[in-house]
Parts: C-alpha cells; structure tokens; sequence
C-alpha cells in the first residue's frame, strides 16, 4: 500500500511540475525562453516498440543556439527504466544515439525507444509508463501504455 501511494505522489508532482513553473512566471525586463514541446508517443498503446516525437522552438535572437537535451522513460515507482535513441540524425548528432545530455539545435525530432529494460534484450513489462524530456533543466512529463 505504502508504494502506491509513493507512485501516485510521484505521477501528481512529475504531472503538476511544468504547470507550477509556468505559473510563476519571468520577472519584468527578463526574456521567457521558448519551452520545448514533448508529443504524445506513437502507437499508443503499443507492442513492443515506439516512437516520441518532440520539437524545441527556435529563439528568433539566436537561430543556431544549442540545448542540453534528455529523454527517459521510467516507471510508475520513478525508477528509471531507459534512454530513447534519436531517430533519423540532424547536424553533427547522428542517428541511434541515446538521447542523454545531447546538443541539439532548435527542431523537430523524433526518439524512438524498442521497449527493452535499459541496455538489455528483456522486455519491460506491460503497464504505464512515463517518458521525459528534459531541455536544458526544463521538464515535460508525459504518459503511455505498453500491452502485451
């Protein structure tokens, strides 16, 4: 009982983060950075494999400006469970590269996860699942559905 209430605490605040950070605000005279969008995952639900496409918007000051860009995916207790790799490949980030701490410029990406257990060949099992994107320490969170 006690790690289904850890697991709903955890979905509430990985759910509600963004929107309290969008709430508060920029002070006056600073400029609000663009905020990466993260896509809902395509096939949802699926078996076994998937793709999470999201975008980062271009700054109009500065077009060619990297970001530090991460996608994890983890469970419903928050324990990690993988690392998407980027689909495709842009500039000087090839393809099939897992996407933690990569720079990339401002686009529309596409990560693409197998449903394997990290770095292993064991398929997770079925349930619900998070995916994050992190651009530079900035978080969106959100759901899918793996069946058997």
């Amino acid at each position: 009982m006690r790690y289904r209430w850890a697991a709903l605490l955890a979905v509430l605040t990985l759910t509600l983060m963004p929107q309290l950070a969008q709430a508060q605000g920029s002070t006056p005279g600073t400029a609000k950075r663009p905020v990466a969008t993260l896509k809902q995952n395509y096939p949802n639900p699926f078996n076994p494999e998937t793709w999470i496409p999201f975008d980062i918007p271009c700054d109009k000051e500065n077009p060619n400006q990297q970001f530090k860009v991460s996608v994890r995916v983890y469970n419903l207790l928050t324990q990690f469970v993988a690392v998407p790799v980027l689909q495709g490949g842009t500039g000087s980030v090839a393809g099939g590269q897992p996407l933690e701490k990569v720079l990339l410029t401002c686009g529309q990406y596409t990560a693409y996860w197998n449903g394997n257990y990290r770095n292993t060949s064991n398929e997770v099992a079925s349930g619900i699942y998070m995916y994050v994107l992190e651009v530079d320490g900035q978080r969106t969170v959100r759901k899918m559905l793996i069946t058997k």
